[in-house]
């Protein structure tokens, strides 16, 4: 018996990626002329035979790459490893397939491209956590893939992302603190170290501002290097009665700090954090904190990178914010 033609026959033939073969068949957008008539010559000449409807015959499948920094993939899975599990089960239900690669230390330093972008199967990349400005850079000058960020924003380039609502999630746990008659309230986070940490900062600022409540430069608190690094947290001489973290992770390592001084949460001081993600057993409280829609966040970034691709990259690049919500846990006290 013959076997049926299949479009990845037709796309192997030709040395193209499936989605552009069904793009061809269907007289979608994205195809130069000379290729889609050279596409139609040859899955007629293999005798290729659309099943069904058109619908169905010539369904995409989208192969994307997706790059995480090492610096966020350490001895346990971490927030940016939830995201990526999400992603593949987003994926599966959004006809894609996924190659993951990381990028080491060494290979941005050396700005060394993802192995997969010599496949010439595939059709976009998405990066999930801020990565530098060089190698951001040098990864979309050298390739013609369009590309989607997760969770960050770089400014001078031009390219979709897909984040949680920063700025307004922290607003709402510093709100929520106030609310339960704190306030003297301290932000830990290092400030410069990425965007996201920097727009949680603002939005703690704003929720005081608004409260009267004056900022005290001494209670803006380092969590970690420009590497990403977590560093030891340095409590100040005055203390406050509740800490604002950027991150859940972040949250834990300042009730280690805490209790190795002897002091109580929430009894005599409360924590918020944000993402409502932490490793089982890396804190013996749990944070109260603002959880990020990891799976609405990962399927409007494959659906938002697919209509750049179908588009032949020729879209104006979007930044899409996805709202959380605040959870209540146990490391809160009214005062």
């Amino acid at each position: 018996m013959k076997k049926d033609v299949r479009l990845a026959d037709i796309a192997e033939r030709l040395n193209v990626s499936t989605v552009t073969v069904s793009n061809a068949l269907a007289n979608q957008k994205g195809v130069s002329d000379e290729l889609r008539e050279k596409i139609k010559q040859t899955a007629a000449q293999m005798g290729y035979q659309a099943k069904g409807s058109t619908a169905q015959s010539v369904r995409e499948i989208l192969n994307l790459g997706v790059i995480i920094s090492q610096k966020y993939l350490g001895d346990y899975p971490s927030f940016y490893w939830k995201i990526y599990q999400e992603l593949m089960i987003a994926a599966r239900e959004q006809n894609c397939v996924l190659l993951f690669e990381m990028l080491t230390h060494e290979a941005e330093a050396t700005k060394s491209l993802p192995l997969f972008t010599h496949n010439s199967r595939m059709e976009g990349i998405l990066i999930i956590g801020e990565i530098g400005s060089a190698y951001l850079k040098a990864l979309k000058e050298g390739t013609n893939l369009p590309q989607l960020y997760i969770d960050f924003m770089k400014k001078g380039l031009p390219v979709s992302c897909v984040m949680t609502n920063n700025y307004y999630g922290m607003y709402y746990m510093v709100s929520h603190l106030i609310d339960n008659g704190h306030k003297e309230i301290a932000y830990v986070g290092t400030v410069q170290a990425n965007n996201s940490i920097m727009d949680r900062y603002f939005g703690y600022c704003k929720a005081l501002m608004l409260a009267g409540i004056p900022q005290r430069p001494e209670w803006v608190l380092d969590d970690r290097d420009m590497d990403g690094k977590l560093l030891e947290i340095k409590l100040p001489e005055k203390m406050p009665t509740a800490f604002a973290c950027n991150s859940d992770l972040t949250a834990s390592e300042l009730v280690r700090t805490l209790k190795n001084k002897g002091i109580r949460v929430p009894e005599d001081v409360s924590i918020v954090g944000f993402d409502n993600y932490l490793y089982e057993g890396l804190c013996d409280i749990s944070i109260t904190t603002y959880e990020v829609n990891i799976k609405e966040m990962v399927k409007t970034a494959i659906a938002l990178l697919n209509r750049q691709i179908q588009a032949g990259g020729s879209l104006i690049p979007e930044t899409v914010i996805i709202s959380g919500h605040l959870v209540e846990k146990e490391s809160v006290r009214r005062r």
